[in-house]
């Protein structure tokens, strides 16, 4: 019997014009007064169409998971794994780190693939609560364990440096499936293992959406 699986992640999006994007980068900052002739700005819309198309590609992956022979049924957790993603309501970048864990069932998963699914989501215009909810509910689909947490802990460019200016304001969200949103003494394991035991977050609660 075969304890291995793959399923091949990620959809091919539609090739990217980068000429199309350098030309519309450059009528962009020229209407907003950039002088593009001034200093290095020459190659600047090359650079913005080049750096929001790796920002907006998520890559292909093999989620590849194993038959739970062992019978494991502890949690585990991968934390501080890095967010990079773009708000959708302004492109701007929002950063910071997801901490993911599941309670095996019937298969357990290649560790590095958590971090692979959090990037596959993080990749192009996002909510950090629609990212949130995103990888719970897809590593409960394609996974099956018998709970799911993710807890997102980032900063949004479009609060630190428009709008309110808060520097340094971190926002949190979090998404439990399974006996994590069922069970409080699970939930707190989860939190206390990722190294963000709030009560707050034990409770279910997350901070509010930024400010638009």
């Amino acid at each position: 019997m075969t304890t291995t699986a793959a399923l091949r992640v990620g959809q091919r999006r539609p090739d990217k014009d980068l000429v199309a994007a350098e030309l519309a980068a450059a009528t962009f900052l020229t209407a907003l007064g950039v002088d593009l002739t001034a200093g290095g700005l020459a190659e600047t819309p090359a650079r913005m169409a080049r750096a929001y198309a790796e920002l907006l590609s998520p890559r292909e992956f093999a989620f590849t998971t194993f038959a739970n022979d062992e019978g494991y049924d502890e949690l585990v957790v991968t934390r501080d794994i890095p967010i990079r993603s773009v708000c959708e309501h302004h492109l701007l970048p929002f950063v910071g780190v997801a901490h993911v864990g599941y309670l095996p069932g019937d298969r357990i998963v290649g560790l590095s693939k958590l971090a692979r699914v959090v990037q596959l989501f993080a990749h192009g215009p996002q909510l950090q609560e629609r990212l949130t909810r995103q990888i719970a509910v897809w590593l409960d689909t394609h996974l099956r364990p018998g709970a799911v947490g993710v807890v997102i802990e980032a900063e949004h460019l479009c609060v630190t440096m428009r709008g309110a200016h808060a520097a340094g304001a971190r926002s949190i969200t979090s998404a439990f499936l399974g006996r994590l949103r069922d069970d409080a003494r699970a939930r707190e394991e989860f939190l206390t293992m990722a190294g963000v035991g709030s009560p707050l977050i034990a409770r279910r609660t997350a901070t509010p959406r930024h400010p638009r």
